[in-house]
């Protein structure tokens, strides 16, 4: 089996899975627009549009897998962006026999009024859960007409090391490392899922590795939920800092801001996440996979690592 593994994107996911890669030995090549080095030891970095199909292919020829970690940061860009970059993703995959393996998020389910599980109907209410369940459902009809092998991984919030503004405790940290006071979206007394970044990044790999496990999604393994107010004293408590007071910043503020404000605007139509409980269930990863999340306490002390004052 070839050890040749291609990386689409160099933000918190695909670090972290190049690093994974690279650190059991294989050969792994990061696509990024800039090429720029991501500082993943043992990775090669290339330079390319991975919208272009045809570049794209050429590097990925002869590789065991291509995994989909880009990361579009603004959400009014999303419809411009995402689909000529998952429609070259899914070509790549077909024309070079690579294992597609795609980094997904909990927008697909849309509201809900329970845990989300991976066999949860997709049932996204704005666009952007609208376009990425599409995206997944063109990939697993490609693989259940035998074009191709795709998998998904989905993730809660992210937490953990270089992060940063991708998750929303880490948005908040510089600050409340400091002694400042917090303020987080919505309500801070709901129980919400956080997902280490590098159990996603073991998850999407074992995934992707796994022949059995292809054709459908898997939630990644993650702790119990915790309120917005209790991650961050959590995270902060790991390094020895004491608690700031958390304020909330209600979804209305989003909304009325968003009249004026795209993105606000796009925030706001999220905002079901953060005014209930919003929690996921991975017993169905945990058994197929083996795998379990970090610990708590480790993915608080790694999160805050390196931005202690």
């Amino acid at each position: 089996m070839s050890r040749h593994h291609v990386v689409v994107g160099a933000g918190p996911v695909g670090r972290h899975v190049a690093a994974h890669l690279a650190g059991r030995g294989d050969e792994v090549v990061v696509v990024t627009r800039s090429g720029r080095d991501s500082g993943v030891a043992g990775a090669r970095h290339v330079a390319l549009d991975a919208s272009d199909a045809a570049a794209l292919t050429r590097v990925t020829e002869g590789a065991a897998a291509l995994y989909n970690c880009a990361n579009p940061g603004d959400y009014t860009q999303w419809e411009r962006v995402w689909p000529p970059l998952a429609t070259a993703l899914l070509e790549t995959a077909e024309r070079t026999g690579a294992v597609y393996g795609i980094t997904g998020n909990l927008y697909p389910y849309g509201p809900v009024t329970g845990p989300m599980h991976a066999d949860l109907p997709d049932a996204a209410t704005d666009h952007k859960g609208i376009l990425r369940a599409r995206m997944w459902a063109d990939a697993r009809a490609a693989h259940e007409a035998g074009r191709l092998r795709a998998v998904e991984v989905r993730g809660a919030d992210y937490v953990g090391p270089g992060v940063g503004a991708n998750g929303h405790v880490t948005r908040v940290l510089p600050g409340a490392l400091r002694g400042r006071a917090a303020t987080v979206i919505g309500r801070t007394d709901q129980p919400h899922s956080y997902t280490d970044v590098g159990d996603v990044a073991r998850t999407l790999v074992a995934a992707t590795d796994d022949p059995t496990a292809h054709g459908r999604t898997w939630i990644v393994p993650t702790n119990a939920p915790r309120t917005q107010e209790q991650a961050l004293t959590d995270v902060l408590r790991s390094v020895g800092k004491p608690a700031v007071r958390v304020r909330s910043l209600p979804i209305g503020v989003f909304r009325a801001l968003g009249t004026v404000v795209p993105f606000m605007r796009e925030v706001a139509q999220l905002g079901y996440q953060w005014t209930g409980p919003y929690v996921v269930d991975d017993r169905a990863t945990r058994a197929h996979l083996g795998l379990e999340p970090t610990p708590w306490d480790e993915v608080c002390r790694r999160t805050a690592e390196g931005l202690v004052a």
